[in-house]
């Protein structure tokens, strides 16, 4: 995994969201941002790296933003 390709895909996923005109492409936004923190979690979470606890975090504040 290219960590540094999926960190900055997350964060055009959320300015993406932030920027959406419409609430059904901001949650899709949201959703996509949580999809991936969910992959940053998991491959942090593999090699043991505490910072895998805010991405996990990360994760589920997306996935409540995109259910709103």
């Amino acid at each position: 995994m290219d960590i540094n390709h999926e960190y900055a895909a997350h964060q055009s996923a959320l300015m993406q969201a932030d920027d959406a005109r419409c609430d059904d492409q901001r949650k899709r936004q949201f959703a996509k941002a949580s999809r991936i923190a969910g992959r940053i979690s998991a491959f942090q979470l593999e090699l043991g790296a505490a910072a895998a606890c805010a991405w996990s975090a990360a994760h589920l504040a997306a996935a409540e933003q995109s259910a709103i």
